[in-house]
């Protein structure tokens, strides 16, 4: 099985880049306008195949917190980290000022390992593992965080042609959906590279769904088309 390391597993480059978006961070149709899109959907996918009430949910690299929110909403404990300062900061006022209780720290996955290994009945991590270093390494670390018979929800980009046409090209250069240089093409993951991640962590991948957001009507849908953006929910 594949043992998490205790370094965090972060990349300056992307904190830095996502930090500075921060201040707009709550703006439905500001930079961050797919993920407001996109988040019910998210929440819709891990609802249905978790039970969120009362349940110790962690979300990694929560960002402001858009997911955390609606967690906590859905009934759970939530405690939600990220690297990104600024982002926890807009996430804890947020949260306050919507008068929701969510444990926002800014610290990396590795080092809440160490204080609470096999924690967490729900592990959430949305559109984080293309961004670090090493994502087979956060599959495990985020693995270890989790419970035995616990579940790992992961959303991510595929790589391939189509990928790289509609949410790089497409999303970035074209349609100006998010700031250009969001993905880098050799980042994104396979299904079979996250499952095979998932088996050496000791996960099963229960499931994958396609997401697709029509960027003229907003509308988001879930589909088996995992050819581009995609859920999966793995089991400890």
């Amino acid at each position: 099985m594949t043992e998490p390391r205790t370094a965090a597993n972060a990349d300056p480059a992307e904190l830095a880049k996502f930090d500075s978006g921060a201040s707009s961070f709550w703006d439905p149709e500001g930079e961050f306008r797919p993920l407001h899109l996109l988040n019910p959907a998210r929440t819709r996918f891990i609802a249905e195949r978790a039970a969120l009430g009362g349940a110790r949910v962690l979300d990694v690299g929560c960002g402001g917190g858009l997911l955390a929110e609606a967690l906590t909403q859905a009934g759970a404990q939530v405690t939600a980290i990220d690297l990104a300062p600024a982002m926890i900061e807009v996430a804890r006022l947020h949260a306050a000022a919507g008068g929701l209780a969510i444990d926002y720290r800014c610290v990396a996955a590795e080092a809440l390992l160490k204080e609470s290994p096999a924690a967490f009945d729900v592990v959430t991590s949305m559109e984080m593992l293309e961004h670090v270093p090493d994502p087979r390494q956060m599959v495990a670390t985020l693995a270890a965080l989790t419970r035995p018979g616990g579940a790992v929800f992961l959303s991510t980009l595929n790589r391939n042609l189509r990928s790289f046409l509609t949410a790089i090209v497409g999303g970035e250069y074209l349609m100006r959906l998010i700031p250009r240089g969001t993905h880098e093409y050799e980042r994104l993951i396979r299904p079979a590279e996250l499952a095979a991640w998932g088996r050496a962590a000791g996960l099963e991948l229960a499931e994958l769904s396609g997401i697709e957001l029509n960027p003229f009507t907003g509308h988001v849908a879930l589909t088996a088309d995992v050819a581009v953006n995609y859920l999966a929910h793995l089991r400890r």
